[in-house]
C-alpha cells in the first residue's frame, strides 16, 4: 500500500492567524473566546464564540473577488495559502496529479442567511447572483484549487464536526487508490451568525455562561454546560512517501490509520460502539501501535465528554492502557466541519515540539471523565504516535493516527 506523509500545514482559528502564533496560545492556555461581535447578539441567549478577529480578506484575494466567496472559503483560502507555502514545492509538480479534498459542516451559513432576509424583504430580483458560489461547501475546494491549479480530483465532505477528519481520510484513499500522488486537504467553518448560534441554541447544545466567555469551554469538567461555537481553518499537504522523498521534501508525520463508522442511532446524541468502532478501525489499519496521545473530540458537552471518554477506555482495553488525552476546544472553541482539520495540525505540532496541548478550564473533575486529561497546563513529553478523534451529528465518525518518522 503506498504510504502516506504530511509536507505542509497551515491553521487559522480564534487565537491565531497561523499555525505556529496558534500553536504556541493554544500550548500557553490561552482562551480565544469571548462576546460576539461579527452580529448583534441583542435578545440571544448565547452570545460568546471563539471569532477569527482583525482578518482581512483582501490579504488572501483580490478585493473584488470578497464578496464571491462567503467567510468559510476565505478562511479556508488563508490555511491553504499557508500550507502550500509550507510544503515548499518547486517547479515540475504535475497539477493533473495534485488533487484537493475540502470539508465544512455548513458551508456559507452567513450568505444563507444575509440572502433569506434579501428575499423576504426586497424579494427574489434582489438575491446576489454570489449567493450560491459563495455559499456550497465544495466551492471551498473550487477556490482553492483554481488558486494553486490544481487539477487532480477535488473533493468535499460534508460530514458535520466529522468533516475535516473524513476530508483527511478521504484524501489518503485517493493518493492509495493511485488517483492522485498529492493532496491539499482544506478544512473550513464560520457559522458564527444568527441563524447559527440561534439554532444550536435551540437545541440546548450551547454553553451559556455568557458572562464568563474565557471558562465557558471546559471539556470533561463536571461543570461543563454545553460546547462553544468556534471558526477557523486548517490544511494539510497529504503526499506520497516516494514521491515526497523524492523532491526533498520536509516530513511531519506519516498517515498511518484512519477510521469511520456510523452509530446509527440517534442524530444527535451520541452512542458508544459508532466512536469505539472508528477507533478501533483506525487501530487496526496502523498495526495496533502504541498511542501516547489523544486530541480528543472533547466538545464540552455532557453526552459526548462521557461517552467519548468510555469509548477511548474500551477502545485501549481499560482506563491503565488508555494513552493521554487532551481537548484543546476550551482555547478555539468548537470549530465544526474544520475542527478536525485542526485538531490533526495540533496533534501533529505536538508531536513535532514534544508538548502536550492542555485541557483547560478544568475545576472539578468528573467521575465518569477519568482519564488523565493534560488539566490547565501543557506538558513536556515525547510522542510518536498520535490520534486525533470527530464525532458529528447523524452519528458519524471519523479517527486518524499520525507517526513520527
Amino acid at each position: 500500500m503506498r504510504r502516506i506523509v504530511v509536507t505542509g500545514m497551515g491553521m487559522i482559528n480564534a487565537l491565531g492567524h497561523d499555525k505556529e502564533s496558534s500553536f504556541k496560545a493554544i500550548c500557553n492556555g490561552e482562551c480565544g473566546i469571548d462576546q460576539i461581535t461579527l452580529f448583534d447578539t441583542e435578545g440571544f441567549s448565547v452570545t460568546i464564540a471563539g471569532e477569527v478577529k482583525d482578518f482581512d480578506p483582501t490579504t488572501v484575494m483580490d478585493a473584488k473577488e470578497v464578496k464571491k466567496a462567503d467567510r468559510f472559503i476565505q478562511l479556508g483560502l488563508k490555511a491553504a495559502q499557508e500550507a502550500m507555502a509550507d510544503a515548499n514545492f518547486g517547479e515540475g509538480i504535475d497539477k493533473e496529479r495534485f488533487g484537493i479534498s475540502a470539508a465544512s459542516g455548513i458551508g456559507g451559513l452567513p450568505a444563507i442567511e444575509r440572502n433569506s432576509i434579501v428575499l423576504a424583504e426586497r424579494g427574489p430580483r434582489r438575491i446576489s447572483p454570489f449567493f450560491i458560489p459563495s455559499a456550497l461547501v465544495n466551492m471551498l475546494g473550487g477556490f482553492v484549487s483554481i488558486e494553486h491549479g490544481l487539477q487532480g480530483p477535488n473533493l468535499s465532505a460534508v460530514t458535520a464536526c466529522a468533516a475535516g477528519t473524513h476530508s483527511i481520510s478521504e484524501a489518503a484513499k485517493t493518493i492509495i487508490c493511485n488517483g492522485a500522488d498529492r493532496m491539499l486537504v482544506v478544512a473550513a467553518e464560520s457559522a458564527v451568525t444568527g441563524v447559527g448560534i440561534g439554532g444550536f441554541a435551540s437545541m440546548k447544545a450551547l454553553s451559556t455562561r455568557n458572562d464568563d466567555p474565557k471558562h465557558s469551554s471546559r471539556p470533561f469538567d463536571a461543570e461543563r454546560d454545553g460546547f462553544v461555537m468556534g471558526e477557523g481553518a486548517a490544511a494539510l499537504v497529504l503526499e506520497e512517501y516516494e514521491s515526497a522523498v523524492a523532491r526533498g521534501a520536509r516530513i511531519y508525520a506519516e498517515l498511518i490509520g484512519f477510521g469511520e463508522s456510523g452509530d446509527a442511532s440517534h442524530i444527535t446524541s451520541p452512542n458508544m460502539s459508532g466512536p469505539l468502532r472508528a477507533m478501533k478501525a483506525a487501530l487496526a489499519m496502523a498495526g495496533h501501535p502504541k498511542v501516547d496521545y489523544i486530541n480528543a473530540h472533547g466538545t464540552s458537552t455532557p453526552a459526548n465528554d462521557k461517552n467519548e471518554t468510555a469509548a477511548i477506555k474500551e477502545a485501549f482495553g481499560g482506563k491503565e492502557n488508555c494513552p493521554v488525552v487532551s481537548s484543546t476546544k476550551g482555547q478555539t472553541g468548537h470549530c465544526l466541519g474544520a475542527a478536525g482539520g485542526i485538531e490533526a495540525v495540533i496533534g501533529i505540532m505536538a508531536m513535532r515540539d514534544g508538548i502536550i496541548p492542555p485541557t483547560i478550564n478544568h475545576v472539578t473533575p468528573d467521575p465518569d471523565c477519568d482519564l488523565d486529561i493534560v488539566p490547565n497546563s501543557a506538558r513536556k513529553a515525547e510522542l510518536n504516535i498520535i490520534m486525533s478523534n470527530s464525532f458529528g451529528f447523524g452519528g458519524t465518525n471519523g479517527a486518524v493516527i499520525f507517526k513520527k518518522l
